[in-house]
């Protein structure tokens, strides 16, 4: 039987917050903000539209939702049942085409589902898990075989320390304060290695950076702070 690779303090912080997902002033508004940047990342590199995709800890849909409209067929999972619900009731409220929510783990649904998904994305999560590397795993075993896996997560590093915690938590209140915690932090090194670990080839890394008295958000090579990660899964002709 998996053992479930969850946080219970991590699922309750998020699911007290569930009703807020897709309030645009809210807590969750910088993921509202960067999401047109991430999509866009995604889908230069693998053209989502007819694709099979599977958002790992959907929340409350930002991201499914968003690829869903692209022209992906997408299935979030999570384990916040109170974020499904409201992905869920946005999605009929929207009225988004070809997406659907699931409560379950990234290695339970790995378990049931081996290589069934063309893209698989995981983001703003591996910081928020007992074993990240679990989950890279999960995902490999999910993606078909050439298929594409994107990461996004926070770098452990003084920078992010000063920018993500004590800037966007505690000096601008971007974010609610105990939102991430520096020694869950994941360097790009780390990540990679997971990657390799798990059979994934990286293919390529994009760093995100803000600019908090404009509120503009851009893409860079700046891995210092945020930052997403592209592998793929090797075909059987590679």
């Amino acid at each position: 039987m998996t053992t479930l690779n969850a946080d219970a303090a991590e699922l309750a912080k998020f699911s007290d917050l569930a009703h807020r997902w897709w309030d645009l002033d809210s807590e969750f508004k910088p993921l509202h903000q960067i999401n047109p940047l991430r999509l866009a990342w995604i889908d230069k590199q693998c053209h989502l539209s007819g694709l099979q995709a599977l958002d790992i800890g959907c929340g409350g849909g930002i991201l499914a939702d968003s690829m869903a409209r692209q022209g992906a067929h997408v299935l979030g999972i999570d384990l916040s049942s109170k974020a499904l619900k409201i992905a869920q009731l946005h999605a009929l409220e929207a009225g988004t085409p070809n997406v659907a929510y699931r409560e379950v783990s990234a290695e339970g649904l790995a378990e049931e589902m081996p290589a069934q998904f063309d893209v698989v994305t995981c983001m703003e999560m591996l910081e928020h898990v007992p074993d990240p590397a679990s989950v890279v795993q999960a995902c490999a075993s999910l993606v078909k075989p050439g298929g594409w896996v994107f990461f996004s997560t926070i770098n452990r590093s003084p920078k992010s320390f000063l920018l993500a915690i004590v800037g966007a938590e505690y000096l601008l209140n971007m974010l609610p304060r105990g939102t991430h915690e520096y020694a869950k932090m994941i360097r790009p090194s780390e990540l990679a290695l997971y990657c390799r670990q798990a059979g994934l080839d990286l293919r390529n890394s994009a760093g995100l950076e803000h600019n908090p008295l404009t509120q503009r958000y851009w893409l860079s090579d700046n891995t210092d702070v945020n930052y997403m990660l592209a592998a793929r899964r090797p075909a059987a002709t590679d």
